[in-house]
């Protein structure tokens, strides 16, 4: 995505005011969420060994920071691209219930970000994993939670309203949810991205489900792990995938924002056919893959919520950079400024 600079953009705060409002929405959203998801905050890594299988892959194409840890015989570690699979090994290492969870404050380093009005070098998102029973692996209890969590974003944006009157409230009452082989069929013409901006527009907040299944097209809507949300797996209505993301719609960029990727997790059945799916069944031999496919893991669900993302959403910002500190071009720098959008 290209630099985007909104006509007219006016900052809602000042700096000052921007800092005290974003730990606001910070302190908030994670009391909320928690609340809503049966979750306990626990401490979370910055870096894994590497080859572990622990380290979240993303689309398996994006290289992780890494580093030689001298006191430890030359061993490799990497920096995190997320906590999916960490947080797994979590909940069973602390024995939690179904029907409760745990959430941590994640910071990852990406340096194959394009950056832009959403993109950044440092991600930092809420992570959260809860335990679930085999009988609860469906659509319904994917689309409970994914209502219980825009429930705790539609209250924090009425907190915003509520101290920062002049910043009205976009969301709907709402969240539309959408199937990818639906979204494909109605604009078969148009790509993923292009399908996306259609609905976000038309209805505000969209749950987009079956992120990493292939399309009739022959192409999947967007890339997904193959080791932690389950895309595969058939549900009651006919369709596959038990994750997706939530979507809003950002009348300060005109866009499609992305706000949370979710999902329900791999079964060991359901790794195996994904693992086969896109050739890596070698990934079987590491530890968490191992552990996972002879059942020693919970059944869970699990995503990430962007901290800066959902600030600079409920504050309208027109750039993360407004919510969050992180190296940008000095090229980037100057053509903000210069509309009147200040990076931190």
């Amino acid at each position: 995505m290209a630099l985007i600079i909104p006509k007219h953009y006016q900052q809602r705060l000042l700096p000052e005011t921007t800092e005290v409002a974003i730990k606001t929405i910070k302190d908030s959203f994670q009391q909320k969420l928690s609340k809503a998801l049966h979750l306990r905050r626990v401490t979370a890594p910055l870096f894994v060994l590497s080859g572990t299988g622990i380290n979240d892959d993303l689309n398996g194409t994006e290289h992780p920071v890494a580093f030689q840890i001298d006191a430890m015989g030359g061993q490799r570690a990497e920096v995190v691209h997320s906590l999916a699979k960490w947080k797994r090994t979590k909940l069973g290492a602390y024995g939690i219930a179904p029907g409760y969870g745990i959430y941590t404050d994640m910071n990852a380093i990406r340096t194959f970000e394009d950056l832009d009005n959403m993109h950044s070098l440092y991600v930092d998102q809420w992570d959260w994993e809860k335990v679930i029973r085999e009988s609860e692996r469906n659509l319904e209890t994917l689309k409970t939670t994914v209502r219980n969590i825009y429930s705790a974003i539609k209250e924090t944006e009425h907190e915003v309203y509520e101290r920062f009157p002049h910043i009205t409230p976009r969301l709907p009452e709402q969240i539309t949810f959408l199937h990818t082989e639906d979204m494909q069929a109605e604009y078969p013409h148009l790509t993923p991205q292009e399908r996306e901006r259609e609905y976000a527009k038309r209805y505000g907040a969209i749950f987009v489900i079956g992120i990493g299944a292939t399309l009739a097209d022959g192409k999947p809507h967007d890339g997904r792990a193959p080791d932690y949300d389950d895309w595969v797996t058939p549900t009651d209505e006919h369709h596959q995938g038990l994750n997706g993301d939530i979507i809003v719609w950002d009348n300060v960029l005109e866009i499609p924002f992305e706000l949370s990727s979710m999902g329900i997790r791999v079964s060991p059945e359901s790794l195996s056919q994904q693992l086969q799916l896109r050739g890596c069944t070698e990934r079987q031999s590491l530890p968490f893959h191992k552990a996972l496919l002879a059942g020693e893991l919970p059944y869970s669900i699990g995503g990430g919520i962007g901290q800066s993302r959902l600030c600079m959403y409920l504050l309208q910002k027109a750039h993360i950079g407004e919510v969050q500190a992180s190296i940008w071009p000095e090229s980037q720098i100057q053509i903000c400024k210069q509309n009147g959008i200040h990076l931190m």
